[in-house]
């Protein structure tokens, strides 16, 4: 048996994930980051860090908080707004994973002498016939979360366990109501974790010193005004809704050229494309891809995507071009597309140009 570092963000699947481990006889210690800064006690951040301390006594567990906001401003929040404020889509998710949560639990790890890290992610860590770790889709597809995880490298994949894998989060409150988990209930959280009511322009707003682009011109793809939007923070690629046109028929956002502060409006059968290129990669499941070799895979534009077959060549040092069986809708620039195999293994992924 291991002693394992296991983040624990007071919800019900990081609980249970602690106990599952401590029931199959590791010594589990819980590791709760602070990712935030409030002056409010009653901020509901506080009682997830609260949530967690109840969790590791009814466990019987040592707990630790762990103060991450610098790092969590510098290495997500940063780079989330500036994203925004290029006209892209971000996924800030992926990053924070390898860049902060996964790197801190580690630092911890090995602190506390422990051998193992591990989370209530709803996937499965694999290692492959070639040597390598990469992460599987859980078994309940409904919940999986393997895309979240393509960023993760080798060393700390390794390093990983994820106990939830093979479960349904049905099974997983059924869990804690049994062991009397006190979060057994508790909701899901939504959205991002550091923008407590969704609006992300609100968000944006608030907490940056640098420009934030104003009010601009809708235009249609032949660059003729169709009115005026209210910043391009407020808009991301197939957006329906809230765009304030009259057009009579529905339109949708194709695309967001910041250098013009401009948006671009489209029927949605120009939502589809065929091609994409993709930029800051990184491979799990095989150690790269050399360039102008190619290699056929499923591939998820987005974590809610269904997911399409694609033939993926590398073009460049760090990009490859991704053509697609059939066009895929709202390939928005930002946001990842993660590579599976055949047996739903993630083979890699990157940041969609």
């Amino acid at each position: 048996m291991a002693r394992v570092i296991v983040g624990m963000s007071g919800g019900v699947d990081s609980s249970v994930a602690a106990y599952l481990l401590k029931a199959a006889g590791h010594e589990v210690i819980g590791v709760t980051l602070k990712n935030w800064e409030t002056e409010e006690g009653n901020d509901s951040r506080i009682q997830d860090i609260n949530d967690a301390k109840k969790i590791a006594e009814a466990l019987g567990i040592q707990h630790i908080v762990l103060e991450c906001a610098p790092d969590f401003r510098e290495r997500v929040i940063q780079p989330f707004i500036k994203d925004y404020l290029s006209g892209l889509t971000p996924s800030p998710c992926t990053g924070c994973n390898r860049c902060l949560k996964w790197a801190k639990m580690l630092d911890t790890a090995k602190t506390m002498q422990a051998e193992y890290v591990a989370t209530g992610h709803y996937a499965k860590v694999i290692r492959k016939e070639n040597g390598r770790y990469t992460v599987q889709k859980a078994d309940c597809e409904g919940k999986d979360q393997a895309y979240m995880l393509y960023r993760l490298s080798q060393e700390q994949l390794k390093a990983t366990l994820m106990p939830l894998g093979k479960l349904s989060k049905d099974e997983v409150r059924r869990i804690a109501a049994e062991v009397g988990l006190p979060v057994a209930q508790k909701r899901d959280s939504q959205e991002l974790c550091f923008v407590a009511d969704g609006s992300y322009a609100e968000y944006i707003q608030e907490h940056t010193s640098l420009p934030v682009p104003g009010e601009g011109d809708f235009v249609d793809e032949n660059g003729k005004v169709l009115g005026k939007h209210r910043g391009i923070i407020h808009y991301t690629v197939g957006q329906r809704k809230n765009l304030g046109l009259a057009m009579g028929h529905p339109v949708y956002v194709k695309e967001i050229r910041a250098g013009k502060n401009e948006v671009v409006i489209a029927d949605e059968e120009a939502l589809y494309q065929s091609e994409i290129t993709c930029r800051d990669l990184n491979f799990m499941s095989i150690p790269d891809l050399p360039e102008g070799e190619e290699l056929r895979a499923f591939v998820k534009i987005r974590y809610h995507h269904n997911g399409q077959y694609a033939r993926i060549t590398r073009t460049g040092a760090d990009q490859l071009r991704l053509v697609f069986d059939e066009p895929v809708r709202a390939a928005a620039p930002g946001q990842s597309a993660v590579f599976y195999d055949a047996d739903d293994c993630v083979i890699g992924g990157g940041v969609i140009e």
